[in-house]
């Protein structure tokens, strides 16, 4: 196994607590800024509700009025927040988002904590396999799905110096470092975060563990050379930049803890079919069904393929292919 018990300790920790000291910071910085929260954050919101407390303000369950309110407080010229377990914040209020946040372009920032299986113990309520397609979707609206701490921070950093709608997804740390101080986050930019020559994937979100894993298997059992590319912005996505990586690529691949409808695959794919290149692809991400077992994430990621045995095994099966043809 390539998630080893130690590794997937590790992954008990949520990316919100980095998201929620970069946002003491922004506050500071900031007083426009209003921090609202649909009865969620207990054991990580509390530092922002205790030196906030004018502009900190917990709506209870009711995502609607969540938007409707951040909606109101924007048009008075406020930068607004937005948090709440992604499964919620996107879908129970898609039709606020959409009309009333962006329609009008209005500054409102969608929290959503425990994308993906990440919320994998509640069941199918909580699994949030959705959330990237139909943020993506709407016009105006930016999407960031952060990695590890370090992209969640500057994730959070770079949206909250922006203005109009954006969603940024968190989930929980895998537990790695690739910090890149010489490298300056932009919205939309992607970057290497494992160089290799032959072989390039493509990923977003916390589902890295498995991208590594998979990497390793490959290198060792196939002597090609992997790259790993991480985008933690889904929208925009900076074409030149993929397009580079197409050129070079042997055999290009995308995974994402998400549906394989709609999200990071399908954008790479439109990108893709409007250029010249030729080359093996797939999309790595939950199959477009429920996966209504009950376990942990890693359980969960294994039903649907995610595992890095999985992956390393369909990857070769596809370049196995393509030397056929």
């Amino acid at each position: 196994m390539y998630w080893t018990k130690k590794n997937i300790l590790r992954l008990k920790r949520f990316m919100r607590n980095d998201f929620v000291k970069q946002m003491k910071i922004e506050m500071v910085r900031d007083k426009s800024i209003f921090f609202l929260t649909g009865d969620l954050g207990f054991n990580a919101l509390e530092p922002l509700a205790e030196k906030f407390p004018k502009r900190f303000y917990n709506v209870g369950v009711a995502e609607q009025n969540l938007v409707g309110l951040a909606a109101g407080l924007a048009l008075n010229g406020h930068k607004v927040v937005i948090y709440s377990i992604a499964s919620f914040v996107t879908m129970r209020c898609y039709e606020q988002t959409r009309t009333d946040i962006c329609y009008h372009n209005l500054d409102v920032k969608i929290i959503g904590t425990g994308g993906g299986f990440n919320y994998s113990d509640n069941g199918i309520t909580h699994h949030t396999i959705e959330d990237l397609s139909i943020m993506r979707v709407l016009p105006n609206m930016k999407v960031f799905c952060p990695s590890y701490s370090w992209e969640a921070i500057e994730s959070t950093k770079a949206m909250m110096r922006d203005k109009g709608p954006a969603y940024l997804r968190l989930g929980k740390s895998p537990g790695i470092n690739y910090n890149k101080p010489s490298w300056s986050f932009k919205i939309g930019r992607g970057y290497a975060i494992k160089p290799g020559r032959d072989i390039t994937l493509f990923l977003t979100g916390n589902i890295s563990d498995a991208a590594f894993g998979a990497a390793k298997i490959i290198e060792k059992e196939t002597k090609k050379s992997v790259e790993i590319i991480s985008l933690p912005t889904v929208k925009p996505l900076d074409e030149r930049f993929i397009l580079n990586k197409l050129s070079k690529a042997k055999g290009v691949f995308t995974i994402e803890e998400h549906n394989i409808v709609g999200g990071l695959g399908t954008a790479i794919a439109t990108i893709m079919a409007k250029s010249k290149y030729n080359i093996p692809f797939k999309i790595f991400g939950i199959p477009d069904r429920f996966i209504k077992e009950v376990g942990t994430r890693e359980y969960l990621c294994e039903l649907a393929g995610l595992s890095p045995i999985s992956i390393a095994a369909e990857i070769k099966k596809v370049l196995k292919k393509k030397s056929k043809d």
